[in-house]
């Protein structure tokens, strides 16, 4: 029974939403154009759950190149008003195009002369009849088995919001670049925008010894900068190998000898490198398909600058 009815709800509601993309017309454009002209803000205002969902259309707006604020229809008439200006467009959600906080919103908003984009149910309400364009989100049947709960009528609401936002970002040219611009601190402008640089060890945080020096000294270096592995150079400082603990394991069996040997004769040539301008998530890649657990990091000459360590990654929450 319960599983039933669960399958029936969403249903309805997937149902609501295939007869929304039905429906969609040019109005949707007008919306698109409206908001494209707009020199102010997208503010958008609505009451209880359709509210809700407002609250999170103004918020993907926002993070996707569209300013967007919302405004709470009650406090609207309690002060909140001010914040609309004629250079904004206004998108005012109500099921019905009845609700008495939005209907008493009207005349004021009229007084400021801003264009107004209706979410509703109802295309001959009063708030259809008095907005520049409207977008029908209305549903054949909710989903609430008392008939009281909004559910299908949200839904559609949050879809035509997510419709708007998308073509939106098309029209403006929004990149992943703008996107991580808006989001420093999530994981997607972590990715897009930490560099290799900005996260590598520099300094006296890795080792890096000249190709004859001998593995027992090359230990004590590791050791103090506190990494698992020391670069190895040339005499034109030119990297040309890695020794790291994985050799010091290969070896230490076999060869009594081991803490006496120049470190060349012992250390991974060639190692993989990495440029200090690169995407941090492509040096997390490398390391991944390669196996391995450092990254020596180069700049444009090719000369050593840096380490990078799989556990840098982890600490900027790329791991």
């Amino acid at each position: 029974m319960t599983l039933n009815k669960a399958k029936e709800i969403i249903l309805i509601e997937s149902q609501a939403l295939k007869d929304l993309a039905l429906r969609i017309d040019d109005n949707f454009l007008k919306a698109i154009e409206l908001i494209l002209k707009c020199k102010g803000r997208v503010i958008v205002s609505g009451m209880g759950k359709t509210g809700i969902i407002g609250r999170k259309i103004a918020s993907t707006f926002s993070s996707t190149g569209t300013p967007s604020i919302w405004m709470h229809s009650a406090e609207a008439v309690h002060g909140d008003l001010g914040q609309v200006t004629k250079q904004d467009v206004l998108i005012l959600i109500s099921n019905s195009g009845e609700t008495e906080e939005t209907k008493r919103l009207l005349p004021l908003i009229k007084k400021v002369r801003v264009k107004i984009i209706a979410m509703t149910g109802n295309r001959n309400s009063t708030l259809a009849q008095v907005s520049d364009v409207v977008l029908d989100v209305s549903v054949k049947k909710e989903g609430c088995p008392l008939g009281l709960a909004p559910m299908a009528s949200t839904t559609t609401t949050l879809v035509m919001g997510d419709a708007l936002a998308a073509c939106l970002i098309i029209r403006k040219g929004f990149k992943k670049e703008d996107f991580a611009f808006y989001h420093p601190g999530g994981s997607l402008g972590r990715q897009l925008l930490l560099t290799v640089e900005d996260i590598m060890r520099k300094g006296p945080r890795f080792a890096r010894v000249q190709e004859h020096v001998k593995v027992k000294d090359v230990l004590l270096h590791i050791t103090r900068s506190r990494c698992g592995s020391a670069c190895v150079l040339d005499k034109r400082e030119k990297c040309i190998g890695i020794f790291t603990d994985g050799d010091l394991r290969r070896h230490i069996e076999s060869d009594d000898r081991l803490l006496d040997r120049a470190v060349k004769e012992v250390m991974t040539r060639n190692p993989t490198t990495i440029s200090k301008d690169k995407l941090a998530v492509e040096a997390l890649r490398i390391l991944q398909e390669k196996k391995i657990d450092e990254l020596p990091v180069v700049d444009k000459r090719n000369r050593l600058v840096g380490l990078l360590d799989v556990q840098d990654l982890l600490k900027a929450g790329l791991v």
